[in-house]
């Protein structure tokens, strides 16, 4: 059975760090393996694989009727990104507390009922351990960006489902994986979750 062997860290940064791992395969050949972590010890090493690292919100704004949407520029696409506010769960915060103080950040809506909380998923396990948990919520208020840190310029945008489907069947934008699920089954469906 394939298994770890250890890890050498390779990088010493305040965000993310590269792992250069040794493991075992199924026949006991030691083989190398590269990965991105924001953890002080990548989770394959430590074994903490229960608490995500951030939150991705699925918000739907109540007044409104519509899903809440953001676009940002993202350096490694160099052009802008559709997704959802998100954002890394703190010490001692749960992914539903990180999710209400996100949002507020991000576009400065108030946070409501929490609908749904999901499991630390992963998306992209070929080069990071990094996991998120999905947390659904309903959010009202007004949209500010007094809350953006840094180099963040974050663009709500307020979709219904026929601009939700109109947006997710373009070829030329460029989506977060999670939320282009999201947006093409709200496009769909009508419905702001499947729950």
């Amino acid at each position: 059975m394939s298994r770890i062997v250890h890890g050498k860290k390779l990088t010493d940064q305040k965000w993310l760090n590269l792992y250069d791992i040794t493991w075992a395969d199924d026949d006991g050949r030691k083989r190398h393996w590269q990965l991105a972590s924001r953890r002080p010890d990548a989770k394959c090493i430590s074994g903490a694989f229960s608490r995500p690292d951030a939150v991705v919100i699925v918000p739907y704004h109540i007044g409104r009727r519509q899903m809440v949407v953001t676009r940002e520029y993202r350096v490694p696409l160099a052009d802008v990104e559709y997704g959802f506010p998100a954002g890394l769960v703190d010490a001692g915060e749960t992914p539903a507390q990180a999710a209400e103080r996100e949002l507020q950040e991000e576009t400065g809506l108030i946070a409501g009922r929490i609908v749904h909380v999901g499991p630390a998923i992963y998306s992209s396990a070929g080069m990071t351990d990094e996991s998120v948990s999905m947390v659904y919520l309903e959010c009202d208020g007004s949209v500010s960006d007094a809350g953006n840190v840094g180099g963040e310029k974050i663009e709500v945008l307020f979709l219904d489902p026929a601009e939700a489907r109109r947006l997710s069947a373009s070829p030329n934008l460029k989506f977060d994986a999670k939320a282009w699920l999201v947006l093409t089954v709200y496009g769909h469906t009508g419905a702001p979750w499947p729950f």
